[in-house]
């Protein structure tokens, strides 16, 4: 929720990106009771996960898309609906609610084919990886972390809340990260190859010929065209925002 902090400079700042916004809402709620579910029925983990050896054994063609509702640990759904909070906000608003859910879809499920192909290669770790068990919601929300990236560039994320680190670098550096951990194996449930999958399935779909940049296009004038007319109300009532004048630069904590 957006807090105002008041500053003697007459400047305010605000935390984080404002309340949920319906899409967002609608995926905490999911994972929240796909994580309760998983609690207190431990085998839906086992069925609904996604482990490569499943859906050639046995069919199990709806892991690639029911994985990302489950996690591992209290921990593991609370940074991850954090990042979706913080970094996804901003882009349904821009994008709207149906195009936002569309393209986590496809990270997700994309960050899932990915784990499924490499699973199949020769590589070293690919028969560990193709009995390996896999949740987590870390796959859509790299692909959000990525388009967040891409729109934002220069935006200052607080990296382990001290280092002021723009977003395009952020990413590149979770990026090497999950690089070299995959190149070492997958490690635990969270298989580090998901995480490149939905980096590189949230670049291909946002730059590839689809068709979406116009979609962007509009989404990004209706955008703006909103922020006016809200910014327009606030002055005629005489609101006051809090956060920076230059709002693209505004940092994110």
């Amino acid at each position: 929720m957006r807090s105002r902090f008041p500053s003697t400079s007459g400047s305010s700042y605000s935390l984080g990106p404002g309340p949920l916004t319906p899409a967002i809402k609608a995926l905490v709620m999911a994972n929240v009771v796909g994580f309760v579910l998983a609690l207190l029925v431990p085998s839906i983990t086992l069925a609904l996960g996604l482990r490569p050896a499943d859906i050639f054994g046995q069919l199990h063609v709806w892991q690639p898309l029911t994985y990302m509702f489950l996690h591992g640990g209290i921990f593991h759904i609370l940074f991850n609906m954090l990042a979706l909070w913080m970094f996804g906000v901003e882009l349904e608003r821009m994008w709207g609610s149906r195009f936002f859910v569309q393209y986590y879809m496809v990270t997700g499920v994309g960050a899932a084919l990915t784990t499924i192909v490499l699973s199949l290669t020769p590589l070293p770790f690919a028969d560990q990886l193709y009995y390996s068990l896999t949740i987590g919601a870390s796959g859509a929300v790299y692909g959000v972390l990525l388009a967040y990236a891409l729109y934002f560039p220069n935006r200052p994320i607080y990296m382990y809340m001290i280092f002021p680190i723009p977003a395009k670098y952020f990413v590149m550096i979770m990026g090497a990260i999950s690089l070299f951990s995959a190149m070492s194996g997958p490690g635990g449930g969270i298989a580090h190859t998901t995480h490149l999958g939905g980096l590189a399935a949230g670049y291909l779909y946002l730059k590839g010929g689809t068709g979406t940049g116009r979609i962007h296009a509009i989404a990004e004038i209706k955008y703006r065209y909103m922020k006016w007319r809200i910014n327009k109300m606030r002055r005629k009532f005489d609101v006051h925002p809090g956060g920076r004048a230059n709002d693209i630069d505004r940092r994110v904590h």
